[in-house]
C-alpha cells in the first residue's frame, strides 16, 4: 500500500500545480476562464485517476492470471466515468463556452497522460 500513498501524493501535487496555473491564467493573463470550473473538473478527473490507479495496484497483487483483467477493469472504469462526466458536463451543465472546453480537455489530457504514466511505470518494472 506504499505505492498508492507515493501516487495520491504526486496526484495531489500534480492537482495543486494545475490549479495554481489557472489561477494565473485567471488572474495575471486575464483569459476568460472560469476557476470554478477548473476546480471542479481537476478535482473530477483527479479521483477518476486516482480510482483507476486504485483498481490497477489492487490488480497488481493478484496472480498473474487475473492481473490483466484488473488492468483493463481499471482502464474500462476510466473511460466509462470520463464519458459519464462528459455527457453530464456538456449536456446537463450545458458548459459549451470555448473556454470552458478547452479547459475540459487540458485537464482531461493531463490527468490522463499521468495515469499512464503510472501504468507505465509499474509495468515497466513488472509485465503483465
Amino acid at each position: 500500500m506504499k505505492l498508492i500513498h507515493k501516487y495520491a501524493l504526486l496526484l495531489i501535487l500534480l492537482n495543486v500545480l494545475l490549479l495554481l496555473t489557472e489561477y494565473l491564467l485567471v488572474s495575471v493573463v486575464k483569459l476568460n476562464l472560469c476557476f470554478s470550473d477548473a476546480v471542479v473538473l481537476s478535482t473530477v478527473f483527479s479521483i477518476i485517476a486516482f480510482i483507476t490507479i486504485l483498481i490497477f495496484l489492487k490488480g497488481q497483487t493478484k496472480e498473474p492470471d487475473s492481473q490483466t483483467l484488473y488492468s483493463f477493469v481499471a482502464l474500462s472504469v476510466k473511460f466509462l466515468l470520463e464519458i459519464v462526466f462528459a455527457l453530464l458536463w456538456f449536456i446537463v451543465a450545458k458548459k459549451t463556452s470555448l473556454p470552458s472546453v478547452l479547459i475540459f480537455f487540458v485537464l482531461y489530457l493531463a490527468l490522463t497522460l499521468f495515469s499512464i504514466w503510472v501504468i507505465v511505470k509499474i509495468l515497466k518494472n513488472k509485465a503483465l
